[in-house]
């Protein structure tokens, strides 16, 4: 039977005004129904504003060790449920379990990493240069925040914008992705058992257009964190600037790993091929790009198409090598792209097609002769496939890498420590790698993009996640 799953609000489980729901479906299994969720309209998200707007002051003056503690509790809560919510997130997103379990711990390192973090904030005590004089900051929460969260991640990602935001005594908000909404729910519920107040975090599911818009532009919000696609991130920072609230994005990526003449040419390819086809493709780390040096090139597609061709597919509680796209949406839109990069001349080395088989499953694939003006080259597909292009050198490696319109993230492959540091000042990303993939972010280091990855304002994760979250006072006292 599937679950029947309603909002969160102002400490209450509660249905829709609409009175409509939503099904979410395993993406290895279509017709099976994992769950429904409220279809909530501008009513529904006005009444979580209201909650969190008059929680504000009680939350945002609640003593740091005491958030932390909440924060603390519920990682450990989110532990002990560890495996139900790994079945959770492979059942309505498709990862595989070693995939799904990975974030899921994340989300728990997460929780504990800022429970920690809480007992820490309040300020800065500087010099003053006069006498008699205290010179001092004070970090103050900035009131109520709207977190819009993907369904790629769908624990990890709410989870680094959640704890930091009530780790620096912010209210929230949330709209969970569509696809994937249940185990922010039970994120909910940890916090709520923990003893989080009525109020400082609420639940809302609905289709972005009306849920998420009504986040972004609503007069009690304060500030408005997304992660997602660059079309809608850049329509939620039209709008929530409009009345100039703090707005922190995270979109797309077109990811390159730059594999010079002197890598080694099957551990470039253990590397690409973990980041161009593991989670199925689906992040906005993956790397969709391998510029590959000419004098390595025809041995690094031949051990990149091996690799591809040797990954098994099934339900990710069966723990195979790829699970599914996760709806079929997604997988129309990753094969589409094949088409396109046939018709644009690349060669398709292998994959590119549909599996015969239930579910939204699509095999790893390989281009090259790939030119980077190529569509293939230049938009993010969010898929398992990967375009090889060839250069003659270092500089029109790093040339072609940064010749798109993203910035996420990057990575080389080299034995050349010169031309591992100078990728480094050299390639336009906001995460850059030596000798390991795309994919995968520590979480207590800032991450974020440049150029059409990011709004470039505030990073997320580490003590930058706590810093789009707080504002501070400087204080002169003088006695």
């Amino acid at each position: 039977m599937p679950d029947d799953r309603l909002n969160y609000i102002d400490g209450e489980w509660t249905e829709s005004h609409t009175g409509e729901t939503f099904e979410t479906t395993d993406p290895a299994s279509p017709e099976e129904v994992v769950a429904t969720y409220p279809q909530s309209d501008d009513e529904d998200t006005e009444r979580a504003i209201e909650a969190a707007d008059a929680a504000s002051d009680d939350w945002g003056t609640t003593p740091g060790p005491e958030r932390g503690r909440i924060l603390t509790e519920t990682g450990s809560l989110l532990a002990d449920r560890k495996d139900d919510l790994t079945e959770l997130l492979v059942r309505e997103e498709g990862k595989t379990w070693s995939e799904a379990a990975g974030e899921v711990q994340r989300a728990i390192d997460i929780f504990h990493y800022y429970g920690a973090k809480a007992s820490d904030l309040g300020g800065t005590v500087k010099s003053s240069s006069a006498r008699n004089t205290n010179l001092y900051t004070k970090n103050e929460p900035l009131g109520v925040a709207g977190l819009i969260t993907p369904w790629n991640y769908p624990i990890a990602i709410p989870a680094w914008k959640i704890a930091p935001a009530l780790a620096a005594g912010n209210t929230i908000v949330i709209k969970p992705a569509t696809l994937a909404p249940g185990v922010v729910h039970e994120m909910a519920s940890a916090l709520e058992e923990a003893g989080l107040p009525d109020g400082v975090i609420n639940v809302v599911t609905g289709p972005g257009s009306t849920v998420g818009d009504a986040i972004a532009g609503h007069s009690a919000v304060d500030a408005v964190s997304f992660t997602g696609s660059t079309q809608v991130g850049n329509a939620v920072y039209d709008t929530a600037t409009e009345d100039g609230k703090r707005v922190q994005l995270e979109m797309g990526g077109k990811n390159p790993t730059l594999v010079t003449d002197s890598a080694d040419v099957e551990e470039a390819a253990d590397i690409v091929s973990a980041g161009a086809f593991g989670v199925t493709g689906q992040a906005c780390t993956a790397a969709s790009r391998a510029i590959v040096h000419e004098d390595v090139y025809d041995e690094f597609v031949e051990a990149i198409v091996e690799r591809a061709e040797a990954i098994d597919h099934g339900h990710g509680l069966d723990d195979p090598g790829m699970g599914p796209h996760v709806s079929e949406s997604e997988l129309e839109s990753t094969l589409e792209y094949v088409d396109i990069a046939e018709d644009e001349g690349a060669t398709l080395e292998c994959g590119g097609n549909e599996l015969d088989r239930e579910g939204y499953f699509v095999e790893p694939t390989v281009f090259s002769d790939v030119d980077n003006d190529m569509r293939l080259a230049q938009e993010e597909v969010f898929g398992p496939v990967l375009a090889v292009i060839p250069v003659s050198d270092f500089d029109e490696g790093v040339a072609v890498a940064n010749d798109v319109d993203f910035g996420l993230s990057a990575s080389v492959v080299t034995d050349d420590h010169t031309e591992a540091n100078r990728f480094v000042e050299e390639v336009e990303a906001g995460v850059v790698k030596i000798n390991e993939k795309t994919t995968g972010l520590e979480l207590h280091v800032p991450f974020g993009g440049m150029k059409g990855s990011s709004s470039e304002t505030y990073r997320e994760q580490g003590d930058a996640g706590l810093d789009f979250y707080q504002i501070s006072k400087t204080v002169y006292d003088n006695y």
